[in-house]
Order: structure tokens, then C-alpha cells, then sequence
């Protein structure tokens, strides 16, 4: 199988400014419409595939834990009209659907390819899988509030709201309600350690396999990514026992992983594959996570990213499988990658890095 480099990974949030919104999303659409056919779309000529196998991938990631689906049918309709080969969600049915909700918009504005469409998983605790959690009533009235700062998400909403019964609680004036937003929260855990009481819990999950084989049975699913610690396989060989046969419905699996050093990496890759060999019935992808849920940090996240892929690419006994880069990918990536002879440059990626000034979202990675 071709092997194929790509550091075309990105991760986003809306802040503010939605394309559109529940109530006037047939305005919004016409305002779209409007602007595409002013401005124009470049053409991509190559499927989704072409690009996997060419070195050119760009995938739109969504968040595994990331569950506004208002916000993930704009930003999948926004960056279909802008090209990507594969948007990246959690492996919940109603995200999967407001994927391809925002998806069959954009075909609707103009005659796009269909990008494929891929739900995260894990087989054990991740960072990736996680969610804040805290009790509002529990904070001190006059709190300066440093989670609600820090989130980039805007996941955290507290207000101050007047007691009614002032003599119950003496010398309070009031109470805070509101608390994390659950489905915005992507388990990044900045807000944790910046609580000055200690608060903040951060809640690990992990995806039902059967939830998981239904969603990819639907027929609107393409691809599954299955994110593992790379330290033992055995959970890895549990989940994918579960999964059964139903890689024959998908185009390809991945499997993100953080590095744990060359030999043991490529040593763990291979179990890994062999597991998967005999029920693998599409294309396989490893991503490298090189600094997990850092790639808005800046260029210190990145060189571990790029030391990663560098180990990956020069390494000829591992396993079949493309290579992409993930985890502390952002705008030093392609400089990294071009001192590592690891960057091809391509029109597509040319044409990408205008919508760093002009979509009004808050980047976590880019490209």
C-alpha cells in the first residue's frame, strides 16, 4: 500500500458569528449562495482518495467530544463548500447527521464533492474523551471566574443570580448558576487546573462499540478513527473484536496514537495491524498524535508533532498504512515539515491558508 504524509489536520471552533443558526438558516444559506456565486470556490478535482494517496489529505476536525451540532453542521457546510477530503466527528448519531446535514447544504449551494465522513472512538481512557464537570452552586460568589477565560470552546457559562431568601444564607448576596455546557466541552482541560478551588472535575468516557457499528451500518459514514494509548493492545483487540466485520462498510480506519518512542511505537503498529488484518476490509491510516490537544499552543507543541512524523516516515518496517500528523499541528507545522523535506506544496494548500483571516472561527490547529 502507498504511503502518504500529511499535515493537513485541522481542529476548530466556532467563537462567534455562525454561518447560520435553527431560525434563519434559509436566509443565511441565501447569504452563502450569495457569496459563492460573487466570489467563486476553487474546483477540486481529485476524490477524496486521490488526495489520501497523493499527500495532500486535509481533514476538518470536529472534536471527538465536541457535540454542538449547530455548529458542526456550519462549520461541515463552510468547509465542504472549501474542499476538505474528511470531516471529523464524535460517534454520536445526532453529530453524524448535522455533518451531513451541512454537507448536502453545501452540495445544494453548488455541485461539490461529498467529503467523507468519520466518527471518532476509543478504546480506553483518552483525552480526547473527556468532559469538565462542576457544581456553579458550589462557587464562591465573588470567584474571578478563570475557567470561563481560558475555555476555547466557550464552554463555560456562569451567571450571577440574586437569593431570594437573603436571611437563609447571611452575608450572601447571591449565587452562580450556569456551569459547563456540556456538548460544547471537548475535554481539553485548561479550565482544571486554573479553578482557585479546585472545582473541576474532568469526567472520562468511553464510545459504546455496538452504538458504534450501528452508526457505521447507516450507510453515512465512511471512515472510523479508533484512538489508543499505543502502550498495550489489549483493549485495542476488544474493541475491534466488537466491531466485528463492519470495516466493509467503511473506506478506511484509522488509528491515532501518541508516540512512545520509535521501536516500541512500530512494535505496538505492528500487533495493532495484525489484529486488525483479517477483519480490515478498506484502507488503513496511522495518526501520529506527537502532543495531544495542543495544537493552539504554538511552535513548541509542533516540533514534537514533526519529530514524530519524522521517526514514522524514515522507518521502513512499519506496518501498511498511510501516515498523518496530528496533535500540536498549527501554523509552524508546514515550516517544520519543509526543514524535514516531509512538505509537498500543493495549489489546494496555497488556496487553504487564506481562510485563516476570513472564516470567523477560533482556531485549535490548523495546518
Amino acid at each position: 500500500m502507498a504511503l502518504s504524509l500529511s499535515c493537513c489536520h485541522a481542529t476548530l471552533h466556532l467563537q462567534q458569528h455562525q454561518v447560520a443558526s435553527r431560525n434563519n438558516s434559509s436566509k443565511n444559506l441565501d447569504n452563502v449562495r450569495s457569496l459563492v456565486n460573487r466570489i467563486g470556490i476553487a474546483s477540486v478535482q481529485s476524490s477524496s482518495l486521490q488526495s489520501l494517496q497523493n499527500g495532500n489529505w486535509v481533514k476538518l476536525i470536529c472534536g471527538a467530544s465536541f457535540e454542538d451540532v449547530v455548529d458542526i453542521r456550519n462549520l461541515s457546510l463552510v468547509y465542504t463548500l472549501a474542499g476538505v477530503d474528511c470531516i471529523d466527528c464524535a460517534a454520536d448519531a445526532s453529530v453524524v447527521s448535522a455533518v451531513n446535514e451541512g454537507i448536502q447544504a453545501a452540495r445544494g449551494i453548488i455541485g461539490v464533492r461529498r467529503p467523507w465522513v468519520m466518527i471518532s472512538v476509543n478504546d480506553d481512557q483518552d483525552l480526547h474523551f473527556r468532559k469538565a464537570e462542576f457544581d456553579p452552586g458550589n462557587c464562591p460568589i465573588d470567584c474571578s471566574r478563570p475557567c470561563e477565560i481560558v475555555c476555547p470552546a466557550n464552554a463555560i457559562s456562569l451567571q450571577e443570580e440574586a437569593l431570594k431568601e437573603l436571611s437563609q444564607v447571611a452575608g450572601v448576596s447571591g449565587i452562580l448558576k450556569g456551569g459547563v455546557i456540556t456538548e460544547r466541552c471537548y475535554g481539553c482541560g485548561r479550565c482544571s487546573p486554573v479553578c482557585p478551588y479546585d472545582k473541576i472535575n474532568l469526567v472520562t468516557y468511553v464510545r459504546d462499540a455496538a452504538t458504534t457499528v450501528k452508526l457505521i451500518k447507516r450507510g453515512d459514514v465512511d471512515a472510523l478513527e479508533i484512538h489508543t494509548n499505543g502502550r498495550q493492545t489489549t483493549y485495542f483487540q476488544e474493541l475491534w473484536d466488537k466491531l466485528g466485520d463492519s470495516s466493509k462498510y467503511l473506506r478506511l480506519v484509522a488509528v491515532s496514537l501518541p508516540n512512545i518512542g520509535r521501536d516500541l511505537t512500530v512494535s505496538t503498529m505492528k500487533t495493532m495491524f495484525s489484529i486488525m488484518e483479517s477483519q480490515l476490509h478498506c484502507l488503513n491510516l496511522w495518526q501520529l498524535d506527537g502532543r495531544p490537544m495542543s495544537g493552539d499552543i504554538g511552535r513548541g507543541a509542533t516540533r514534537e508533532t514533526i519529530a514524530f512524523a519524522a521517526q514514522l516516515a524514515r522507518t521502513n518496517d512499519r506496518p501498511p498504512g498511510f501516515l498523518q500528523l496530528a496533535g500540536g499541528t498549527n501554523f509552524h507545522t508546514v515550516d517544520g515539515l519543509k526543514k524535514e523535506r516531509l512538505f509537498q506544496s500543493t495549489s489546494t494548500i496555497d488556496s487553504w491558508k487564506g481562510l485563516e483571516f476570513n472564516a470567523n472561527t477560533k482556531w485549535r490547529c490548523q495546518y
